[in-house]
């Protein structure tokens, strides 16, 4: 399902007035025609970012498609506000320098490689994001945060390692097991503002 500007424009919006009726004690109720449209099962991450500095408040989704998108998206976004471990709750005063971008995934797919090596061929800056797992570690950067850094393969992956709480050089170990995902990027141009589809673009080095 490949969503339309007009599409990720009411999940943008939405997961904004989850928030905001939260930050009122009230509690965001989707229609039925809301919950019918996004009822497929998708993955799908909404990260809060400070405007205009566009530093990141909070992020924080489902990596796999367990929930229909309307439920995951509204769980999303509360979490991203008030969950985030790495912030303290979003208040009220900050809802209005702040803006909303919701990534909708693919389901992740392992990547199958013989040698590490052949990795750093099958993961694309741009597009894919990653997620590791090494027995009860795990970890999982966006697509759009190696563009944003401006890393190459090696740094993708080593980034990734450490958000699994791992060595930074854990992808060669054997045993890894390493997925790559696709995501759908739809954020705020400014707090409340127009809403825009994310193409992402590899910084030249």
């Amino acid at each position: 399902m490949n969503l339309s500007l007009k599409e990720g424009e009411e999940l943008v919006k939405t997961a904004r007035k989850v928030v905001e009726l939260a930050l009122e004690g009230k509690e965001f109720q989707p229609s039925e025609e809301f919950k019918k449209k996004y009822s497929e099962k998708r993955g799908v991450f909404v990260t809060i970012k400070t405007f205009p500095e566009k530093e990141l408040r909070g992020c924080i989704g489902y990596p796999y498609p367990i929930f229909p998108l309307w439920k995951a998206l509204i769980d999303s976004a509360k979490a991203a506000a008030f969950e985030d471990p790495r912030f303290p709750p979003l208040r009220k005063d900050e809802i209005n320098k702040v803006i909303f971008e919701v990534t909708v995934l693919t389901p992740p797919q392992e990547i199958k490689y013989k040698d590490p090596s052949e990795l750093l061929e099958k993961i694309k800056i741009g597009k894919d994001g990653l997620i590791i797992q090494y027995g009860p570690y795990s970890g999982l950067l966006l697509p759009q945060v190696p563009v944003e850094e401006g890393w190459d393969v090696v740094e993708f992956l080593s980034y990734t390692c450490l958000k699994a709480g791992l060595p930074p050089d854990c992808w060669t170990w054997k045993g890894i097991k390493i997925y790559k995902f696709q995501g759908q990027i739809f954020e705020e141009v400014e707090p409340k503002g127009k809403v825009v589809e994310v193409v992402l673009k590899p910084k030249e080095k």
